[in-house]
């Protein structure tokens, strides 16, 4: 089985590595949103010129804009795009990559093991009929089962993770937080931000406002849920690795392990 447990192991690893390639993206343009602040801050001009492209001609040229803008109004907009944009766009990528990285592990599992899709499940006859083959036919229909879990709930969604792979997602502690993370994630997306009964009913215990307020996003909150993705991560490399066992996870357990008695 190391087989597929390595490869299962360097999916998470690749997640771990995007993981920690979007947490210093974030700090480093947060940084750049307060070194800005603080230039302008210093600066002598009550008014501010800045020049930025607004748009693109059909000759692949930019449509260049300069505008004055008064220190107070530029300021204000930094500071709503550090304290609320930033975070927001990088929840969205938090929650992209530990999405994508399930997926990712089931369809490992899935073709490994095709069985684990079960009989019953019924495909279109113009997949089967247009297939060139009967690998593209399970490719087909593993997209597919993957679709319709992407649509589900998250606890929906791990009872099916746990049917297909054997790991109970609802028993990683940070995966709770992660659902509430998607919830937030989510209500930004279809609600501008206002927290209604969807968000709190998802959020359970975790729900951070009632229904009717304004969901804080700030630096710190993209912390808390930066940290439980990774948590989440590495609980499933331990997971994956006690039913498909890797030796590359093992040797990086006996590594660490020398480096630690070294110490």
């Amino acid at each position: 089985m190391s087989d597929i447990g390595n490869q299962l192991y360097q999916r998470t690893q690749e997640s771990k590595n995007s993981l920690f390639l979007q947490g210093e993206l974030a700090q480093l343009t947060y940084l750049s949103y307060e070194e800005t602040v603080k230039r302008i801050n210093n600066g002598q001009e009550e008014e501010i010129e800045l020049s930025y492209p607004v748009g693109y001609r059909p000759d692949k040229s930019v449509i260049p804009s300069t505008k004055k803008d008064k220190r107070d109004e530029l300021i204000n907009r930094y500071v709503y795009l550090g304290e609320n944009q930033l975070p927001i766009n990088f929840i969205y990528q938090l929650v992209t990559i530990l999405e994508t990285t399930l997926g990712d592990l089931l369809r490992i599992v899935l073709k490994k093991f095709p069985n684990k899709i079960g009989s019953k499940r019924t495909i279109k006859s113009s997949i089967v009929l247009s297939a060139t083959s009967i690998d593209e036919i399970h490719e087909k229909t593993i997209d597919s089962v993957l679709n319709e879990m992407a649509y589900k709930s998250p606890k929906d969604y791990a009872a099916d993770f746990q049917s297909l792979a054997s790991v109970n997602l609802l028993e990683c502690p940070a995966f709770h937080k992660y659902i509430e993370t998607k919830a937030t994630r989510d209500i930004y997306i279809h609600n501008n931000g206002i927290a209604n009964e969807i968000y709190v009913s998802k959020s359970g215990t975790h729900a951070r406002v009632i229904s009717g307020q304004p969901l804080p996003l700030t630096n710190v909150y993209f912390l808390e849920s930066f940290e439980a993705t990774l948590q989440i991560i590495e609980w499933l490399q331990k997971q994956l690795h006690d039913i498909w066992h890797s030796t590359v996870y093992e040797n990086y357990l006996q590594r660490s392990t020398s480096a630690q008695q070294g110490a």
